[in-house]
């Protein structure tokens, strides 16, 4: 894979990363300047509320687009929603794998408040052990429903294969796309396929194709799909937008890509024939076609006047699976799965004309968690008042009318491994073992300060402590445990 950097027509020059080490990506202030003078629109009470689409990539690194340097793939159109929106540099989601990720981005909680901390499994699984998003729990879509939006998800699902976890019963009028965790793009057998199948063998990454056993769906019924998936997600995105464009909507795009299998078509692979390595160009292939996706949506966006009055979120599920072989997630550490920044550090960022600045990069860390509570203030409906929402309201620190940081500290959990993050402090205990990195000098998390600052560590340990006090115990075991050594410890990633 091509790790060049980008000449002087990036689209992000000021966020140029360095692989030595590591600088350039926090000093990344100069996009904030483009518009110093930007008024912000005053939304009139009576106006049609924004429509609002989520982009939701799956196992997507830190460093597989653009938007902070990197020029692996190109990827224009995700760029854009930065560069006419704002650009997190430090964007996390709640967990390092599909699962809870997704259960904590539709709530606006964290999912161990509701017993949702490993992944709900194939979905064999999922169907006969009945484990999914409670019931008990209020989804960004219900909310939004309740307040005269359509709401639309296409793609993914992944929280729940049993009737009562539907996606129509979990506040979405439409559904088309698969209820598994994965599924294949096309036919391997089509003549245009480029294809590579990963799958895990005795806990250690292997080379094999597997059965397709979730069908697309239309609503409950399934349908045959010929097309590309995710062409065919970006159809259906499109048509969406036109039948609803008269209306507020809420869109979920829950794409799949470009989690296994590595398959693409070669109207994608073949932009890439300088990768000599297959499985790292069937994988540029596969975000490139899901960056001609978000630039078809925002073309229609365009094409149907929506673009001035319709907010979008850009990010992953998680970080980049590196048992592909296909990624290597740098400068990050690690990737999916794991609780150092490679596997919950995601590419982030959003655009709403005339309400955000445009061109503006926000260093600090913000979740996946935000937009529940962002998006429901857009709309202009209150988040539910009887349990706790961990997400907040982005736009005020966005604008400058909050000055302090969006949060003061974030957590995760994952079976006996846990973190913490507060201000530039990252805390990772394992084994009763304790990593301490100064995530805005080491983004890498390399060199230990644990014995330098046991200070630090005590606090954030008690921080920890008080937040996993509320939580439940997972409503159903872990599927896999796997083995690792970290900095010569043994540890357990459960999932």
């Amino acid at each position: 894979m091509n790790h060049k950097k980008r000449s002087a027509r990036s689209e992000f020059p000021e966020l140029k990363l360095r692989r030595r080490d590591f600088i350039g990506l926090m000093g990344a202030t100069a996009l904030s300047l483009l518009a110093p003078g930007l008024a912000f629109a005053s939304q009139d009470r009576h106006a049609r509320p924004p429509n609002i689409i989520l982009l939701f990539a799956d196992d997507l690194g830190y460093c597989d687009t653009g938007l902070y340097g990197c020029d692996r793939v190109p990827t224009p159109h995700i760029n854009s929603i930065a560069r006419d929106g704002v650009l997190f540099t430090d964007g996390y989601v709640t967990a390092p794998v599909c699962s809870p990720s997704r259960a904590g981005l539709l709530t606006g909680r964290y999912q161990q408040r509701f017993g949702c901390e490993f992944n709900v499994g194939p979905i064999r699984r999922a169907l006969r052990y009945g484990v999914g998003l409670p019931a008990s729990e209020i989804t960004l879509a219900h909310i939004l429903k309740k307040a005269g939006y359509t709401t639309g998800v296409i793609g993914k699902w992944h929280v729940g294969a049993q009737p009562q976890y539907h996606p129509f019963k979990r506040g979405f009028d439409e559904f088309f796309g698969f209820i598994a965790g994965q599924n294949y793009y096309l036919d391997p057998q089509t003549p245009d396929a480029q294809s590579i199948f990963i799958l895990w063998r005795d806990g250690q990454p292997g080379f094999a194709r597997f059965r397709q056993i979730d069908p697309i769906r239309r609503g409950r019924d399934p349908v045959e799909e010929k097309e590309y998936l995710t062409d065919a997600f970006t159809r259906e995105a499109i048509d969406y937008i036109e039948r609803h464009k008269a209306e507020p909507f809420f869109l979920y795009l829950s794409y799949n890509a470009p989690h296994t299998p590595l398959q693409a078509t070669r109207k994608y692979y073949d932009r890439f024939p300088h990768i000599k390595d297959e499985r790292w160009r069937i994988y540029a292939a596969m975000i490139s076609a899901v960056d001609d996706s978000v630039g078809a949506i925002l073309g229609k966006l365009k094409e149907t006047n929506l673009e001035d009055n319709t907010l979008i979120f850009f990010l992953s599920d998680n970080g980049c699976a590196l048992y592909t072989q296909a990624c290597d997630n740098k400068p990050l550490r690690l990737g999916k799965m794991y609780l150092l920044d490679g596997g919950t550090r995601v590419p982030f960022a959003m655009k709403w004309p005339g309400q955000v600045p445009a061109g503006k990069v926000y260093q600090h860390p913000v979740s996946s968690l935000d937009v529940f509570p962002t998006a429901a203030a857009a709309a202009r409906v209150d988040v539910p008042k009887d349990r706790k929402i961990d997400g907040v309201n982005l736009v005020p620190y966005l604008r400058g009318d909050k000055t302090s940081p969006a949060h003061d500290t974030l957590f995760w959990r994952n079976g006996s491994l846990w973190a913490v993050r507060s201000g530039y402090w990252k805390l990772f205990q394992g084994a009763c073992h304790y990593w301490l990195y100064n995530v805005s000098q080491d983004i890498g998390e390399q060199k230990n300060l644990a014995s330098q600052n046991p200070g630090v560590v005590k606090q954030l340990q008690e921080a920890f402590l008080s937040w996993n006090a509320g939580l439940k115990d997972p409503l159903w075991p872990s599927r896999r445990r796997i083995p690792f050594q970290y900095e010569g410890v043994r540890l357990e990633i459960q999932v």
